[in-house]
C-alpha cells in the first residue's frame, strides 16, 4: 500500500474478541433432533467418494483411539481426466465448514465421527447449527428441518456481530452524537 494511501484510511485498533471456549466436537448433539444417523452402507459411500489423501485423514483419525470429530461436504471435482466426478471432502481441523442453505443444489453440511475403528456420519442437526452461528440453546427453530436450517445457513455468527458492534458501530454512533453542526456565521 502506497504512503498516500495509509494516509487516506481510517485505523482502527480494536480489542481482540474473545477466545473460543469450545470446539467443533462440543457443540453435537447426543441424541440430534431432525436427523438420522446414516446407514453403515451410506457411510462407507461417503468415505468412497473421498480422495486417497482424505481418506488418509479418516485413517489418522481411526489411528488416535478417541472420538474425532470431522465435517464433510461433497463437491464436484475434475477426475484425473479433466470430468466433473462428485467428491467428499472431509477436514478434522475443528472448524466447520460454511453453512449454506438448503436451497439451490448447495451441499448440507455432514458430521464424521471417528472412534477408533468405528466411523458414522449424519447430517449436522439444525441446533448444532444455531449452535455454530453462536445462537442459544434457547432459541426457538422451526420444526421443519430446512425451515430451520435455513435460520443459520447463509447467515452471520451472532458473537461476530456481537464483537464488531461493540468495537466499530456502537463507537462510530457515539461519536456521531457527539458531533454539532457547525452553525453556519
Amino acid at each position: 500500500m502506497t504512503p498516500k494511501a495509509k494516509r487516506s484510511w481510517v485505523w482502527w485498533n480494536i480489542e481482540q474478541p474473545i477466545a473460543r471456549t469450545f470446539n467443533f466436537a462440543d457443540i453435537l448433539e447426543d441424541a440430534p433432533t431432525g436427523v438420522e444417523w446414516h446407514t453403515a452402507p451410506h457411510t462407507r459411500y461417503l468415505l468412497n467418494l473421498m480422495a486417497p489423501l482424505r481418506r488418509q485423514k479418516v485413517a489418522q483419525a481411526m489411528s488416535l483411539g478417541r472420538r474425532t470429530v470431522g465435517s464433510v461436504y461433497r463437491r464436484t471435482r475434475p477426475d484425473e481426466n479433466g470430468r466433473p466426478r462428485q467428491r467428499a471432502e472431509v477436514r478434522f481441523d475443528d472448524i466447520a465448514g460454511c453453512l449454506r442453505t438448503p436451497a439451490g443444489g448447495s451441499s448440507r453440511q455432514t458430521i464424521l465421527v471417528v472412534e477408533g475403528e468405528r466411523v458414522r456420519s449424519r447430517l449436522l442437526s439444525p441446533r448444532e447449527a444455531a449452535r455454530l452461528m453462536g445462537l442459544d440453546d434457547d432459541y426457538r427453530l422451526p420444526e421443519r428441518y430446512n425451515d430451520a436450517y435455513h435460520v443459520c445457513g447463509d447467515g452471520v455468527c451472532v458473537p461476530v456481530v456481537r464483537h464488531i458492534s461493540a468495537q466499530v458501530l456502537e463507537p462510530l454512533l457515539a461519536a456521531s452524537a457527539n458531533v454539532r453542526p457547525v452553525a453556519a456565521e
